[in-house]
């Protein structure tokens, strides 16, 4: 049980060091709100460089967003979870989030990446969160975050920080140009991503600029039964996964929490 001592707790899920970027404003607000923040980071990031290149760059940013470098944990780095295939790892990650959550009971508040069919690592995490929270009765607490997503695209187009309407009602907070121009020079702050975000940087901070708004969503786990939205998936078309092979990993999930709650 939580003590008069031990302040609420904010738990940010992240599948790759620099995901940070879909919820700067949201860890602003939540410290200003009195709560600590955790953040969790589930794979180790190794695709596109060093764990611990991309490991240091992310803790900078957070640091400079006002979280404690204790408070910031590399679960798949000490899991060995390769960035790209958390659908080989299901189990590994949710019962490393399941003691997280058994000795953390002071957290209010959990954001994941947003079912949104961008990228396998972002769905998969969420999947394995909602289930999780789910189990505890506590789903309540949770809010999704776009990151990316290629509905109504083509090819290799994509939208950035757009959530689908098939996730249901927005919730919007506004924040002011100065801390947009401060979230867009932390878009600038991976260096060891410079290939990522050149692709990413001109949507992402055009949406910042001129948007303006952190944007969340509720989470249900009746949105895992079908992919994100009809058509192509962004990472299908990018072939990263299919979604069949994503449902082989979500069955076995099912399986796993089938088992927790008979």
């Amino acid at each position: 049980m939580r003590t008069n001592l031990e302040p609420p707790t904010a738990l940010f899920l992240f599948a790759h060091q620099d995901d940070e970027f879909g919820v700067f404003h949201q860890i602003e607000h939540e410290r200003r709100a009195g709560r600590r923040v955790h953040c969790i980071y589930a794979t180790d990031g190794s695709a596109t460089a060093l764990p611990d290149r991309r490991n240091a760059e992310s803790t900078d940013v957070l640091k400079k967003l006002g979280v404690a470098v204790e408070n910031i944990y590399f679960a798949g780095q000490e899991l060995g979870i390769k960035d790209g295939f958390l659908h080989a790892d299901i189990e590994l990650l949710d019962k490393w989030l399941d003691s997280f959550l058994d000795h953390h009971s002071s957290i209010d508040r959990c954001f994941i990446p947003a079912w949104e069919g961008g990228h396998p690592d972002h769905d998969l995490l969420h999947a394995i969160t909602v289930n999780n929270l789910n189990s505890r009765n506590r789903l309540e607490i949770a809010r999704q975050y776009p990151l990316y997503n290629g509905k109504g695209c083509r090819g290799p187009f994509f939208k950035a920080l757009s959530p689908i309407s098939e996730n249901g009602p927005i919730e919007k907070k506004k924040f002011g140009w100065n801390d947009r121009l401060r979230y867009i020079s932390l878009c600038l702050a991976y260096p060891s991503q410079w290939k990522s975000w050149i692709g990413l940087f001109p949507f992402v901070s055009f949406r910042i600029l001129f948007g303006g708004t952190q944007m969340l969503q509720r989470v249900s786990t009746d949105r895992l039964a079908k992919p994100p939205h009809s058509g192509p998936l962004y990472y299908e078309r990018r072939a990263f996964l299919d979604w069949t092979a994503l449902r082989s990993a979500l069955d076995r999930l099912e399986i796993i929490y089938q088992k927790k709650t008979s």
